[in-house]
């Protein structure tokens, strides 16, 4: 990999005001499964997001991860307003945006950007770059200074294309760049915060760092807060200045991302960072954690903790009660875990050998 496309080292994001951008309380969304005859009768729910609480301020970049299936794409289109939530509270710089009406959102759209997973479906392959680009600025009936053909060539420079790219379709493009295109059109109502969905999971290996690299700078540069959704632990670790990890529709644990890298304290967290590949065969500090049995369904979750049919520390308390997200200890202020028998902060990493393999308990 050449050194174009390395990953830069983690650099702290433009200045907080410590303002609050985001605040999320409770933020629920279940889809309804129907049944019967003739299919009109709601048979259960599927709980993809369930009591999600977390802030977001302003200039931040939080990342959000889980393993597929644990609700984090639907979180971040339901702080869009893509999705409407079913339960809990979104209030942006203080207004509830939960259930705002489309007259109400207009304003704030152009605030809230996203950015997502697929570059191929995500830009119309009917309309030129500089049509799609141009797209949000004409919805939102804004003229910018020079014009909105100016405005466009300034940020293909900005998101490193040409200028010459205006007049072209998406299918001449590779991912990489296709993806740098969506950035751009993100960019271009100078939006306070972004929810950038995966978006680099789709492009190649080689390319992934050359996207993250330019998303960082423009966080940097710009201040732009950014909710950051991804499966890949050392791109979230290079990104995000506070982590929160997610399972089965829930929040298990939150923090600082050094404190949440080096000392992390739910049994889940511990699994997911021991299953990250090591750069060095001779690091053998760190023993892999394999869970047993299969994610269950989001239709019918376990009762109390929803990770106890596969934790190794499960007892009965975690059967019976669901653990609240709370500080444990104040050595790392912020950092929250939701779990009834968490783990050593101090020994993260370094699990004994003697503690038994994961198991799967039944219900």
């Amino acid at each position: 990999m050449s050194a174009e496309q390395t990953l830069t080292e983690p650099a702290d994001a433009a200045p907080s005001s410590g303002k609050t951008l985001l605040e999320v309380n409770g933020l629920t969304k279940h889809f309804p499964v129907m049944g019967g005859f003739p299919f009109k009768r709601q048979v259960g729910a599927v709980q993809a997001v369930d009591g999600v609480t977390f802030n977001v301020q302003e200039g931040e970049s939080l990342g959000l991860v889980g393993e597929s299936g644990c609700g984090k794409s639907t979180t971040g289109r339901l702080l869009t307003r893509l999705l409407e939530p079913t339960g809990g509270s979104v209030k942006y710089l203080g207004q509830d945006i939960t259930h705002a009406t489309r007259k109400e959102l207009a304003p704030i759209r152009s605030e809230i950007q996203m950015i997502f997973q697929d570059p191929y479906s995500s830009l119309n392959p009917r309309h030129t770059v500089g049509t799609i680009i141009a797209g949000p600025m004409e919805i939102n009936n804004i003229n910018p200074a020079g014009g909105r053909a100016a405005r466009v060539k300034e940020l293909l420079e900005i998101v490193g294309l040409s200028p010459e790219h205006y007049n072209r379709f998406p299918h001449e493009f590779s991912g990489g760049q296709r993806q740098r295109i969506g950035v751009a059109r993100a960019l271009a109502l100078n939006p306070k915060l972004i929810i950038a969905d995966e978006p680099v999971s789709a492009l190649d290996v080689s390319i992934q760092a050359q996207v993250v690299n330019l998303l960082q700078g423009l966080q940097r540069d710009l201040g732009i807060a950014f909710v950051f959704i991804a499966h890949d632990l050392s791109i979230v670790r290079h990104f995000s200045q506070r982590v929160a990890v997610m399972y089965l529709g829930k929040i298990v644990e939150i923090a600082e991302r050094d404190a949440l890298y080096t000392r992390p304290r739910h049994p889940y967290t511990h699994a997911l960072l021991s299953a990250a590949p090591d750069a060095d065969p001779d690091n053998m500090s760190v023993e892999r954690i394999r869970l047993t049995g299969d994610v269950p369904s989001p239709l019918n979750p376990p009762s109390g903790c929803r990770f106890r049919t596969r934790c190794w520390k499960a007892q009965e308390k975690c059967a019976t009660e669901e653990p609240p997200l709370l500080q444990i200890g104040g050595n790392d202020p912020g950092h929250l875990t939701a779990c009834h028998f968490p783990e050593d902060g101090d020994a993260a990493g370094k699990r004994s050998a003697t503690v038994p393999a994961a198991r799967t308990t039944e219900d």
